[in-house]
């Protein structure tokens, strides 16, 4: 007959003290995962950040001043980015005073995400954009949800979308490429405006984050046709994918559309709506010396869910 082992006196507690552990570690992560989320959704998502960049480009004149405000990805939608939110955003951004505010498109909430809230009617949103001010005016772009959600403009593959309607409605100009010549403090600059690179998807092509099955309504060669004198040129383009092709004449492009990832762990995110990756997902770039610079944007796409890339207005001083 064999002697059973002896269980010394400490093994039941040892086992106990083992289970505690492995339930704490369990509910730590768990803990974890349910503050990731209540941050996400709830803090980081509706927050937002002013974000300032000071530059003078290649092609600005040193001295030459010039304050700007922009504001991307809006995704306007109850209860993520509400009306109360918007009106927050507006008021913020007008207490700036800059001399000019730039629109980079995706004021819609997207097909994806209208499921999940309460969409906005693009007349009350559009309302309350018409409240910017700034001396030099508002000018927009439209991004690939403004198209993408009318449905209409699909249909007959042209515009004008209801973006385009309630905007101009509230007397802020779409820049569909299209450039300007504005005067300011003595000299003047271009502004210039893309048409949308992802306006229509081409079925059976398109490829979620990547932007390889797409129609664009956009034209860079006219757009600089337009370019009548020497100024410094301002570039709006809602999807950065565009900046290898925009010429050293450009002395600035500024784009939205990637949401700077919109959820980033240890600097990676795992979807970046860019045939590019994460070239140009954020912040400001140079190549070439040609510079860039993307905006995280305000709202979301997708989900209503942002980690580790808060909402952000950006404030450009140029020529300093």
């Amino acid at each position: 007959m064999r002697n059973r082992p002896k269980v010394s006196a400490l093994s039941g507690d040892s086992r106990s003290i083992s289970r505690r552990r492995v339930l704490q570690g369990v509910g730590a992560m768990l803990a974890t995962g349910f503050a990731t989320a209540a941050y996400g959704f709830g803090i980081e998502a509706p927050s937002t950040k002013v974000t300032t960049y000071r530059l003078t480009p290649p092609g600005w004149p040193k001295g030459y001043k010039l304050n700007v405000a922009v504001l991307a990805d809006l995704h306007v939608i109850e209860p993520w980015m509400g009306l109360a939110r918007l009106r927050s955003i507006v008021d913020t951004t007008n207490a700036m005073g800059v001399d000019m505010i730039l629109l980079l498109g995706d004021y819609a909430a997207g097909y994806q995400i209208s499921r999940l809230g309460t969409v906005i009617e693009p007349a009350a949103w559009a309302a309350e954009l018409g409240r910017l001010k700034a001396s030099l005016g508002v000018h927009a772009v439209l991004g690939n949800h403004d198209w993408w959600d009318d449905r209409a403009a699909q249909a007959r593959k042209a515009g004008p979308t209801f973006a385009h309607t309630a905007l101009a409605a509230v007397g802020i100009p779409v820049f569909d490429n299209k450039a300007q010549r504005i005067s300011h403090n003595g000299g003047a600059f271009w502004l210039a405006g893309l048409g949308d690179q992802w306006a229509f998807p081409i079925k059976g092509r398109q490829k979620l984050g990547r932007g390889r099955g797409f129609d664009g309504t956009h034209n860079l060669p006219a757009t600089m046709a337009q370019i009548t004198d020497d100024a410094p040129v301002i570039l709006m383009a809602h999807e950065p994918d565009i900046f290898p092709e925009v010429p050293a004449r450009v002395s600035l492009t500024l784009s939205g559309h990637t949401h700077g990832g919109q959820i980033s762990v240890f600097n990676y995110s795992p979807l970046v709506p860019s045939k590019f990756g994460a070239r140009y997902i954020y912040g400001h770039i140079v190549e070439e010396q040609r510079h860039l610079v993307v905006s995280a944007g305000l709202g979301c796409s997708l989900v209503p869910f942002r980690f580790g890339a808060p909402p952000e207005i950006v404030k450009l001083q140029l020529g300093v």
